[in-house]
């Protein structure tokens, strides 16, 4: 979002009761740059082709064995202008890191640095195949090697999975290796315990794994009960899921003694690393007694984030999980030289429990988080989180007079800033200050998690945020907030700028248009 002129001139935008912008209507309904933007199949005809391609011999063979195509499935022909300003059309409707500050709360939406883009570009990474021969791909094996290193050293833990391709598949890989750990010592145990703090992917995770997820509540600071903790564990438990720190956004300053008294008992820590952004450096979750953790790549080392992949989650095991970690993994020879252990050769690491995915991980996000800690070292890591939890308390205190802070009296918040709606004129809500927010030429903060406080607005500026950029977008919340609790009910119709409308949201969810009608 580009700051105000210093003259204090913008352009006068105002809106009609019918949210129509004053002005006369233009004939293709485009308001300059701001383009209406129709369907493919509303551009294009199914009956052309934008290529030329060479006429089909009737007398050709066929090669689809049986799967001939029986009609015409009407999809629509472009030209390439036609396809390339369609989706540069639809990107410009877009928000993204690179336009602006992103401030999803539990995300770390992080800026990329190009260093890493540039990186991962580089043809012997970018350009190998994952049936490659290891001698032809050393030093792919050694960035894979050398990551996982660094991975350990900063977590104070012995092992480490780098094949599992995002945050929950992480997860699950940790949760698959405390399962095969119970097994190898003919321990049946069925309930995981998840307590209400935990990012909500914890007890699908366990869930899918076969446990038993039961809750373990929250205090009225933020953190996880520990004695409702202690109370509940038993031959049963197999694991207690923790996310550190929580999504309240606050550290859990129990958390070795609740990792002492569930090994007392017989299971293990799994930790979610997902914020592990905010002690990167500072905390090394192995000194708390965690077994096994995650690490989101693209959360705390600046890998691209979302957009359906290719992610990255690496595990970190304890010494008691790590020979349970699954196949393939790097190991290096006594002549220097990389190669993976592959499942024939799974005696070289004992009982693990098989393999997460067919090849061995996420080259290009491999590469990316590489460059990204040599580019900082041990003291720019450590500098990253106190960074980012200076900025989100910053947030915190910026807000706390006006914004009903439910946390803000259990210390310093870590990477995020927790808000609730309590105060609000009766009939507006948090999903009204988001909309509102989006006319304010910002992403909104994550709302409506964590549940453990009504009307959340979760909102983590991470440390790549400058200062003037952050005062912007505290002016630009809190007008919206003072907005909420005058009870402006304009509020209700936001936004009234953006590409479109606010939708009717139940109906979007549970109602989707999701085939061309024409």
């Amino acid at each position: 979002m580009n700051a105000p002129n210093k003259s204090g001139w913008k352009p006068e935008m105002v809106v009609s009761e019918d949210g129509m912008h004053n002005g006369p209507a233009t004939t293709t309904g485009n308001r300059a740059l701001m383009l209406e933007e129709p369907l493919l199949f509303e551009i294009g005809r199914a009956d052309v082709t934008g290529v030329d391609l060479p006429p089909l011999d009737p007398a050709a063979e066929s090669r689809l064995g049986g799967l001939e195509r029986g009609e015409p499935i009407g999809l629509v022909g472009l030209t390439e202008p036609e396809a390339v300003r369609h989706y540069t059309r639809l990107s410009r409707q877009n928000y993204g890191i690179d336009l602006g500050f992103f401030p999803l709360g539990s995300c770390t939406m992080k800026h990329n640095p190009r260093l890493n883009e540039k990186v991962a570009r580089l043809p012997g990474f970018a350009d190998i195949h994952p049936l490659a021969p290891q001698n032809a791909v050393q030093g792919a094996l050694e960035v894979i090697s050398q990551l996982g290193e660094w991975l350990c050293k900063l977590t104070g833990m012995p092992g480490v999975a780098m094949s599992p391709k995002a945050g929950a598949h992480g997860e699950l890989c940790g949760i698959l290796a405390i399962r095969a750990a119970h097994e190898a010592r003919g321990d049946a145990r069925e309930v995981v315990l998840v307590p209400e703090s935990a990012h909500g992917t914890n007890p699908a995770t366990a869930a899918f794994a076969n446990y038993r997820v039961e809750d373990i509540p929250a205090t009225p600071e933020g953190r996880v009960d520990v004695a409702a903790l202690k109370a509940r564990l038993g031959p049963d438990v197999a694991a207690v899921m923790i996310t550190n720190p929580n999504t309240c956004g606050l550290f859990e300053k129990d958390f070795r003694e609740i990792a002492d008294a569930v090994h007392a008992a017989g299971g293990y820590v799994y930790c979610d690393g997902a914020n592990f952004n905010a002690i990167v450096g500072k905390v090394r979750p192995g000194d708390l007694g965690v077994d096994a953790m995650h690490i989101n790549l693209h959360k705390t080392f600046s890998t691209p984030h979302g957009g359906g992949g290719p992610g990255s989650g690496p595990v970190v095991f304890s010494e008691a999980l790590a020979p349970f970690a699954p196949l393939p993994f790097v190991r290096k020879a006594e002549d220097g030289s990389f190669y993976l252990v592959e499942e024939e050769n799974r005696e070289e690491r004992g009982p693990s429990f098989g393999r997460m995915t067919a090849f061995h991980g996420q080259m290009g996000m491999f590469t990316r988080a590489l460059a990204y800690m040599l580019s900082h070292g041990a003291d720019g890591l450590k500098q990253v989180a106190e960074d980012a939890v200076l900025n989100a308390n910053y947030i915190l205190r910026s807000m706390e007079d006006i914004l009903h802070a439910p946390f803000a009296a259990s210390g310093p918040c870590m990477h995020e800033a927790l808000f609730g709606d309590e105060d609000f004129t009766e009939g507006l809500t948090t999903l009204d200050v988001a909309k509102g927010l989006i006319d304010e030429g910002y992403h909104p903060m994550t709302v409506y998690f964590p549940l453990v406080v009504h009307g959340a607005m979760l909102v983590e500026p991470t440390e790549t945020e400058s200062k003037a950029a952050i005062d912007q977008f505290i002016t630009a919340f809190r007008s919206v907030v003072e907005r909420a609790l005058a009870g402006d009910e304009g509020l209700k119709q936001a936004p009234y700028y953006a590409p479109r409308r606010r939708l009717d949201e139940t109906a979007a969810a549970r109602k989707p248009k999701l085939a061309f009608e024409g």
